[in-house]
């Protein structure tokens, strides 16, 4: 056997848990690979001897396992039992093999190592390719909102956003993992950063370079002239706006842009151009844009899309294009004071388009970790076992929840929570949105006492109406205000923010800046502010708004960088990502050791790798009321959520409003409602169910008033929710116990059916249902592809369909897509107006047979971390199709409080007699003490 520190050859030296590798050529001088358990690897290359890097903020774990190390034909080989790693000794190259010895990952050639140096600090420019040329799909990397679901193929650039959400893990269908261990930008798919159109892609418009730009004040042209480039980006490129189309406009104040003027009409901008590319192959294009915006490709409209100026974003589309032969592209935007630019990719050689490529901005190394496994759950697991198990949530989080921007008083909220019971629909939590707080005092944690006068008794009376209270609490201050003033004083305030003179949208602006969670013990100091001002008053649930930080949402990525600077952990630049994985668990730390026999909640804008240890949901942030945007949740939330982070919620109906929603136009009334009604729909099978928006009010009884039809609606989606509560509480204690994932793409469950792989508008909620949002207005039925080797059952119906086709299923304005994977199992229980309002009720275990199936229902006491220690209950359940029994076994476990009896009825639904699911009582019923028993299908 080799000893620590034995020398295996002149270029190999065996360390704990693995090896150091001086390969004989290549950019990496060193390259460290250590094992992390069974079945995952480190991987760590640097340019020179030192392999001393920084702790990492995503990864919890340390190496540990002894791997098998042998060296021959030029290889080292680290053996686990489920893993192995090969390193070339020549070039430093990795590659990896699963537990049958299939190679399943390999690194390309390495690239060299630039140099770079954010704060003048020294730093890399790093990048990795691996399987060129693959046709394996890739998942993950945490949520954008660009309807990209495999990304094989595609470009994502990961930099936390407002709507964007950057976690570099990539899982594959070949039943691995990568965890690339960088907290700076980076780029997925091509590591060069798109650049204008007209940078590289040639641009003429009548002849001359550039784009023709026509501007428009009402119906007049004002202004013609020739630019090279459609940039209107951010508030520094506001200064090129030609005088002469200057307008007043109703542009929100946060967006800086060209206010001054006369009042006119319409503000309208029009670029066209000949674009001229010198490759042929499909060019990639991103628009970033707010307010009103088409493209056109030689005539066609390609992209029509509308955002909230305040919140401008990126929109891909694509275009083949040939050599020399130009397309004509027309660019038509109604400004209103918004933000625009237009982007552009050339075609990468198709090996390199289709492969594993990380790039990024800053880093000491190449750092990353491979993950092995036996399925998608396997490596998820794995990737949870290197950053942190995801921590259980309330039961009450699953519950519906109604929240609005926002409650003005104190009485307005409980007004709101009193209808609600009044009504009896059900509700578990109630959210105090931002502006609580006198306007000037933001960071305060202090409650206007014009609208507040007492919150403790307004989260007492929630508490008597069996709902819980969120309240949203920002990292932001203004530094005038005693918290900001404390914070400063020990230097956990940036400053370079309030260097700038920049002032935030509140009232006449505020300087403002964020605190910083790197420096030790401004977390503590934090959360001590929030502990004397709101934990006292009994909230229950923790909103971290805007914790991307969100300094200005039309700062420049760089000014954003820079002004995050400089941290106790370096530029800002080198750890642009990482501040709501920070920020987030320090408070969570807090929340557990304030209140130890409680299990924190909270709600964050923005993660990164590991923040499923934080107690923490994400939601995808500001997202706009259209229907394209309701489509982009349902891929954005798979791959979340394929990222190893379970819960996951969006805002019912979108947060921004155009104008003709906001009046209330009576043209656009009944689309308004629709949308509302269908993702209400989506909400009710997402992992947390979440009303949100501005105004109009969002409340079932406001926003169905008038329509029968669609209030019946909603509050029948709430009620499913609510009776599916044993189902949906068992799947969300399986991410904890069993790491196991809520919202699923149907590749995880039918990898081998190539056709699941791209399906973007459907996925499974637990092993159960399969569920497919309707999308587009008017639609009263879709097409759904049910994945090969199963059957399913139409939930509304009974109907079962085999498996490994596209059917069209009705889908009336009133009802959504649902199907049930024949072989399942799925408890349901009464009829509930809160989540805790009988835990001694019922049960109806429904058996859809046609395939065995099984079930292990949770119970637990809902709100201590005790399960951590054992105290839950699990009641095996199992149908055997064969036999035609259902077995009941025993109860395993148990927890203080639980019920030791239960009614317990059992439904059957058969292939070949279609029967509406029904959730009371049937025939079948007995009483269930915990010991096994039998039913047989009548």
């Amino acid at each position: 056997m080799l000893m620590s520190g034995t020398a295996l050859a002149s270029e190999v030296e065996r360390v704990a848990h693995g090896v150091i590798v001086t390969p004989d050529q290549g950019a990496a001088k060193r390259v460290r690979v250590l094992a992390y358990g069974d079945a995952s690897f480190r991987v760590t290359a640097v340019p020179a001897s030192d392999l001393d890097l920084p702790k990492s903020l995503m990864v919890t774990a340390d190496a540990a396992g002894d791997p098998a190390i042998t060296e021959a034909a030029g290889l080292v080989t680290l053996k686990l039992p489920r893993a192995t790693a090969e390193i070339r000794l020549s070039d430093g190259r990795v590659q990896f093999r699963d537990a049958a010895g299939k190679l399943v990952l390999a690194e390309e050639a390495r690239r060299r190592f630039t140099a770079t140096s954010p704060d003048g600090k020294p730093f890399l420019a790093t990048e990795q390719q691996f399987n060129r040329g693959t046709d394996e799909g890739f998942y993950g990397l945490g949520q954008h909102q660009n309807r990209q679901m495999n990304y094989n193929g595609e470009d994502v650039e990961l930099a936390q956003h407002n709507m964007d959400i950057a976690i570099p893990f990539v899982v594959s269908t070949r039943n691995y993992g990568l965890l690339w261990d960088n907290a700076s930008i980076t780029r997925f798919g091509n590591p060069v950063p798109y650049a204008h159109v007209g940078q590289g892609l040639k641009v003429t418009s009548g002849g001359k370079p550039g784009w023709k730009a026509d501007y428009f004040l009402g119906e007049k042209r004002a202004v013609t002239r020739q630019e090279a480039f459609i940039d209107y980006q951010f508030i520094r490129d506001q200064k090129n706006w030609p005088v002469a189309a200057r307008a007043q406009t109703v542009a929100s104040p946060e967006s800086g842009q060209n206010t001054a003027g006369v009042v006119v009409g319409k503000q309208n901008v029009v670029w066209t151009g000949s674009v001229t590319p010198d490759k042929t192959g499909t060019h990639k294009f991103r628009l970033y844009s707010s307010s009103y915006v088409k493209v056109f490709a030689d005539g066609k409209e390609v992209l029509s899309r509308w955002r909230q100026n305040w919140n401008p974003w990126f929109h891909n589309f694509e275009l083949p294009m040939a050599a020399g032969k130009a397309i004509e592209l027309r660019v038509e935007w109604e400004p209103n004071a918004g933000y625009l630019a237009l982007f552009h990719s050339d075609p990468l050689a198709k090996p390199d388009r289709h492969s594993l490529w990380l790039s990024s901005d800053v880093a000491k190394s190449i750092d990353y970790y491979y993950v092995g496994g036996r399925s998608m759950d396997e490596v998820i697991a794995g990737y949870r076992g290197l950053t942190g198990k995801a921590e259980m949530l309330p039961a009450w989080a699953y519950g519906f929840w109604q929240s609005r921007q926002r409650y003005d008083t104190q009485e307005q909220l409980l007004s709101v929570l009193r209808e609600y019971r009044k009504r009896q629909i059900p509700i578990d939590n109630i959210v105090l949105d931002w502006r609580y707080w006198v306007d000037d005092q933001w960071g305060s944690h202090d409650f206007d006492a014009s609208r507040f006068p007492d919150p403790k008794a307004m989260v007492d009376e929630a508490h008597a109406l069996n709902a819980q209270v969120m309240i949203s609490v920002w990292a932001k201050f203004y530094p005038h205000t005693e918290n900001g003033k404390a914070l400063d004083a020990k230097g956990f305030l940036y400053r370079r923010p309030l260097d700038a003179g920049q002032k935030d949208w509140v009232g006449p602006g505020y300087a403002n800046t964020f605190y910083d969670p790197y420096a030790p013990g401004a977390s503590d100091l934090y959360f001590k502010q929030i502990a004397d001002k709101l934990v006292s008053k009994g909230f229950d649930g923790w909103w971290l708004d805007s914790n991307e930080p969100d300094w200005h949402s039309n700062l420049s990525i760089e000014e954003r960088a820079y002004q995050m600077g400089p941290t106790a952990m370096g530029p800002g630049a080198a750890v642009f990502n990482s501040y709501p994985l920070v920020h987030v668990e320090g408070v969570a730390d807090n929340l557990r050791r304030a209140q130890p026999e409680r299990r924190p909640f909270i709600l964050s804008r923005s993660g990164f790798g590991g923040i499923q240890r934080a107690s923490a949901a994400l939601w995808s942030g500001d997202v706009t009321a259209r229907w394209d945007d309701l489509r982009d949740q349902i891929s954005a939330g798979v791959n979340l959520s394929m990222s190893g982070v379970p819960n996951w919620t969006h805002d019912i109906g979108g947060f921004a409003l155009e104008d003709r929603y906001t009046n209330q136009d009576p043209a656009h009334v009944a689309e308004w409602r629709e949308l509302n009604l269908r993702w209400f729909q989506f909400g009710a099978f997402s992992p947390l169910f979440r009303s949100h928006g501005e105004t109009p009010k969002r409340e079932i009884f406001e926003i169905a008033a008038g329509d029968p039809a669609m209030y019946d609606a909603m509050v029948a989606y709430d009620k499913l929710r609510y009776r599916l509560m044993p189902y949906i509480y068992t799947i969300a204690a399986d991410t904890w116990h069993k790491d196991g994932t809520m919202m699923r793409g149907l590749v995880m469950d039918f990898p081998r059916d190539r056709k699941t792989w791209n399906v973007d508008d459907a996925y499974l909620f637990g092993p159960a249902f399969l569920v497919a949002p309707v999308t587009e207005f008017g639609a009263r039925a879709r097409d759904i592809y049910l994945p090969e080797g199963a059957g399913w059952y139409d939930f509304a119906t009974g109907i079962l369909y085999k498996g490994g086709q596209t059917i069209k299923a009705a889908a009336p304005r009133e009802r959504m897509p649902l199907f049930v994977r024949a072989g399942s199992i799925v408890p349901t229980g009464a009829a509930l107006q809160h989540v805790g309002e009988q835990p001694d009720g019922p049960i109806v275990l429904h058996v859809f047979t046609g395939a065995d199936g099984s079930f292990s229902l949770y119970e637990d006491d809902g709100t201590s971390p005790a399960y951590k220690q054992g105290k839950f209950a699990r009641v095996p359940v199992r149908w055997d199709e064969g036999r035609a029994t259902l077995t009941i076994g025993a109860r395993e476990g148990g927890f203080d409080g639980m019920a030791k009896k239960r009614a317990v009825s059992v439904r059957f639904y058969n292939p070949g007699r279609a029967v509406v699911p029904d959730f009371a009582e049937s025939p079948q019923s007995f009483v269930y003490d915990g010991t096994a028993i039998t039913v047989r299908r009548p």
